[in-house]
């Protein structure tokens, strides 16, 4: 690639800005350090006007696609869970949670629970909060890095799901502990599927 790019009379930046990527990426892709996508692929074989075969080995074309198809994976399981975690915010409106009401049981959002101790509610609200914001930082930061990011999110989310779970069961709440449950399950079998 550094053969083509240099052939144009292109700088790294100048290259970057045509395929729509940092300087840093093409840096890397030139050094050897790592490989372009299989979208950025293609256009580097449309600009340059030269097969994917003149660009790549079988054999480099073959990696290409298997961290392709992982990243794939990764961003799907990050949607998922993001969007699991950020739906919980459904109990704050839809009537998931009973409370005594004389001699009835009443159903109502977490927002109108109040025939409970305080304790109990605030717990609740801090699982619920904890879970949204993990879900949003889960699809926010799609594309981060940072390593104790990428190695514990999925961990913090399947816990405090599990604490959720536990929380609801404990307070005798069995809609919003079956509906945690249920997200639980799904990510817990997303990951084993993919692991």
């Amino acid at each position: 690639m550094q053969e083509l790019r240099k052939q144009k009379g292109l700088t790294q930046e100048q290259l970057a800005e045509q395929l729509y990527v940092s300087r840093a990426a093409v840096s890397k892709w030139e050094s050897g350090r790592g490989y372009p996508n299989i979208d950025s692929l293609k256009e580097i074989s449309k600009y340059f006007e030269v097969s994917l075969d003149e660009l790549l080995s079988n054999e480099e074309i073959l990696t290409v696609a298997e961290e392709d198809h992982r990243q794939k994976i990764h961003n799907l399981q990050d949607v998922v869970f993001g969007l699991l975690d950020c739906s919980i915010v459904m109990f704050f409106i839809l009537p998931f949670f009973g409370q005594k009401m004389g001699d009835m049981i009443e159903e109502v959002p977490l927002l109108s629970l109040i025939q409970i101790h305080i304790y109990v509610k605030v717990t609740y609200m801090i699982i619920v909060v904890a879970l949204i914001l993990c879900g949003v930082l889960t699809l926010a930061l799609q594309n981060c890095s940072a390593r104790v990011w990428v190695n514990n999110k999925y961990k913090i989310s399947l816990g405090l799901s599990a604490v959720g779970i536990l929380s609801f069961i404990l307070s005798q709440q069995p809609y919003a502990a079956m509906l945690t449950f249920l997200f639980f399950a799904i990510k817990a079998l997303m990951l084993m599927k993919w692991a």
